[in-house]
């Protein structure tokens, strides 16, 4: 995320880690927060703080696939 430019559009809180998990951040209570956004949006986490990727991974493409079926 670091690596995008300025205004990107990509929802910060929406990038996990390849584990399904939030990352580390540099203030604490940060992680939190990015969690809370997710489970607002309908994200579901497991007993070890990890979502299910293949349930929510992002598909480029896919939705566009959806809408001609």
């Amino acid at each position: 995320m670091h690596a995008l430019p300025k205004g990107t559009s990509v929802p910060w809180h929406r990038v996990i880690n390849a584990k399904g998990e939030v990352s580390r951040r540099r203030r604490p209570g940060d992680e939190l927060s990015q969690r809370m956004r997710l489970e607002e949006e309908g994200v579901g986490f497991d007993l070890r703080g990890r979502v299910a990727l293949a349930r929510v991974q992002w598909r480029p493409g896919a939705s566009k696939r959806r809408k001609r079926s």
